[in-house]
């Protein structure tokens, strides 16, 4: 970055220079073929000058000329779509922190809309989910400073903060009339990538809350202990509120459930943003029926996984209509601590579907909703006088009858909070069911 201490026309000129677009050149040429060549046009950047050398000599508290041009790149950038920014040193070292899985903060994924700051999702096991914040909340104030007009990088750094200290947000919630307010408590943000569980009748249960650079490892493991250890009649993939990450780690984890053809592949304008990724013979879920669970707060990197198992028809997919995150953001460094986050392509499903503002459209829609039983009374045979005895062993039926039990109080915590993955468990134990068995 230089500092500006020229007159105005001289700043026209290190501009035109510093862009690669000769005014004299620019000159005495017609605006098509200047256009057509990739140059820059003359009248724009004398009213950038003019702007800048007014701001410079009438704005109300001086401002240094590094400043204004800091400003200058990161306006362009974040006017460009709600993904691209320009990275500071404080930004770029959160990106990189973010990625290995620890970093500090409240533990909210966001974004912008309409001028406020959008959750994307509540990250689990944080003072955000645990408090209570939900995907698609809006924050409208940050300590009771309104977050209008406020830059997406300037709210996620006023969000951060030292582990133990308090910050009180505002929030905008569909269908509320009054605005919510949260008083958080910062923390130390490790997010562990992936979680299993092994649910009643052998139904493995997947949770990615991120994709970060170990996770297709960690499913691959799961699912090869689950295999080696007994009888695996299904696998349910929790990607609901996961925000995305790293594009490898999704494409790894789509490998662990086919064998071939594409997965995903992404279009630009530059020859090095076209890239395409297929499968490999290395598939630890070999054909194990699967559902995946979506959500509005399954973006960008979900959305490929659940997109591309869908177009292969591997999984049936979950839940409510993902985000619609379609577009890649390339990290491309300036200096050695700072760098530019842009849009550089569209990620395209095996069948050429674009999820950008689209999203994934789950096969089986289901809201989420409490699960509760209802009680019932009903006469059954053995309720009345004198019935006939069942001639059935006594003891094997005491036997099935322990087995029942034990299923269902391993079953019942996790599924009754969750309607969606009870839903997606039914499903695969009907499957089980179905399914032929070997004769014994």
């Amino acid at each position: 970055m230089f500092t500006l201490r020229t007159p105005r026309l001289l700043l026209a000129l290190a501009l035109t220079s510093f862009f690669a677009a000769p005014a004299a050149l620019a000159e005495t040429q017609p605006a098509k073929t200047a256009a057509s060549a990739g140059q820059l046009p003359l009248q724009e950047l004398r009213n950038f000058t003019e702007i800048f050398e007014r701001i410079r000599s009438s704005y109300v508290e001086e401002v240094d000329d590094k400043t204004l041009l800091e400003y200058a790149i990161n306006g362009m950038l974040t006017s460009l779509d709600p993904h691209s920014a320009y990275l500071q040193p404080d930004a770029f070292s959160d990106l990189q922190e973010n990625t290995s899985g620890k970093f500090g903060g409240l533990g909210i994924e966001v974004g912008q809309q309409d001028g406020l700051i959008l959750v994307v999702t509540p990250i689990d096991d944080t003072p955000a989910q645990k408090a209570g914040i939900q995907a698609g909340d809006l924050i409208v104030s940050l300590d009771g400073e309104a977050v209008m007009g406020m830059s997406l990088n300037d709210a996620v750094e006023k969000m951060r903060g030292a582990p133990g200290s308090d910050i009180t947000l505002e929030i905008r919630r569909k269908n509320e009339k009054e605005l919510l307010t949260y008083t958080l408590t910062r923390a130390e943000i490790k997010v562990a990538s992936v979680r299993t569980e092994k649910l009643s009748g052998d139904i493995g249960y997947v949770r990615i809350t991120q994709f970060q650079e170990n996770t297709g490892g960690e499913l691959a493991a799961a699912i090869d202990n689950w295999r080696h250890d007994g009888q695996l009649n299904g696998i349910i993939l929790d990607l609901r509120n996961n925000p995305g990450g790293v594009l490898d780690a999704a494409v790894e984890v789509v490998d662990s459930f086919i064998s071939q053809g594409l997965i995903v592949y992404t279009k630009g304008r530059a020859a090095s943003s076209e890239l395409s990724y297929s499968a490999t013979q290395h598939t630890p879920a070999g054909t194990i029926p699967t559902v995946v669970l979506i959500n509005g707060g399954s973006a960008s990197a979900s959305e490929i996984v659940a997109g591309a198992l869908q177009d292969h028809q591997r999984a049936v997919i979950v839940g409510t209509q993902s985000f619609g995150k379609g577009s890649v953001q390339s990290v491309l460094p300036i200096t050695e601590d700072s760098a530019i986050k842009l849009t550089t392509a569209r990620y395209f499903t095996p069948n050429g579907r674009s999820i950008q503002a689209q999203g994934i459209k789950p096969d089986i829609w289901v809201e989420q909703a409490e699960v509760t039983t209802a009680e019932q009374r009903y006469y059954k045979e053995s309720d009345l006088p004198g019935h006939l005895s069942n001639p059935t062993d006594k003891a094997k039926d005491a036997k099935a009858e322990a087995a029942g039990g034990e299923e269902t109080d391993l079953t019942s915590d996790i599924l009754k909070r969750d309607f969606q993955l009870y839903e997606a468990h039914t499903l695969l134990r009907g499957v089980a069911i179905l399914s032929p068995r070997p004769e014994s």
